[in-house]
Formats: structure tokens, sequence, C-alpha cells
């Protein structure tokens, strides 16, 4: 069985943060939602528990960041197309999340970041492999 990963990340609003997910393509998987926490599928190994605030702190004897005032982490996901990052960007700022960072064209690997509803900043990439090998990239050393 691959590994798979799941990024547990606290939500004031769940309604709200399923919302705002769907908006951006995602889907859920009802098995592991109930009215604490859901499941956001963003591939075949990778899950973002959304969790609400009171649910999340049954986890850890830590408080809740602040993402007013702090990052706790920074959440990558990559996508097909330099299109994919620019539309996954657009949508989500449509749905009410917040600028993060500006665009950046590395050649090899284009990027941007949006803050979700709960201040949980991701950034959506693409990044051209082959490209990106030492022996095709002068900005690698």
């Amino acid at each position: 069985m691959a590994t798979k990963i799941f990024v547990n990340l606290p939500v004031k609003d769940l309604p709200k943060s399923i919302e705002f997910f769907t908006a951006l393509g995602y889907t859920f998987n009802p098995q592991f939602t109930d009215e604490t926490a859901t499941c956001m599928i963003i591939s075949e190994d990778i899950f973002a528990m959304l969790v609400t605030e009171p649910k999340f702190l049954t986890f850890t004897k830590k408080g809740i960041a602040d993402t007013t005032k702090t990052t706790e982490v920074l959440l990558c996901v990559s996508v097909e197309t330099r299109e994919a990052v620019d539309d996954m960007i657009a949508k989500a700022l449509a749905a009410g999340g917040t600028s993060a960072a500006e665009k950046a064209d590395h050649g090899f690997m284009y990027y941007g970041a949006f803050c979700d509803l709960d201040g949980h900043h991701w950034e959506i990439m693409w990044m051209n492999l082959d490209a990106a090998m030492p022996e095709n990239n002068s900005t690698n050393t």
C-alpha cells in the first residue's frame, strides 16, 4: 500500500470551508465527514482533513496558530499546467481567499499562492521536471 498523507487543518466554519474548496474543484470523502471534520481529496494519496477548531484541539496540547499573525505551514500542491495555476488562484480569490504572494515564473517552474478562509497558506505550482534537471537548467547549482 502506498504511503498516504493526511494534513489536518483547523477551520473556524466547516460548511464555509467545504464551500470554498468545492469552488476550487475539490471533493470530499463522506466516509470521513461529520459535523466536526471532513476529508478533502487532493489526490489518490493526499488528503486535507478540515477539522473544526474545538475538535482540532482534542488532538494537541498546543494552541492553534493565529494565521492573521503567523504562518504555521506552507501547503504546496502541483497542477498539470501553468494555466491551471492561474485558474486555481482565480477560483480561490473569487471564493473569498486572499492573495498570499505574487505569481513567480522561473521558466521550469511557475507558481502562485493564496490564503484560504482560515488563513492557511496554499501554493499552487506547475513544474517541468525535465527542464528542472541540473543539466537542463542553468539556475541550478
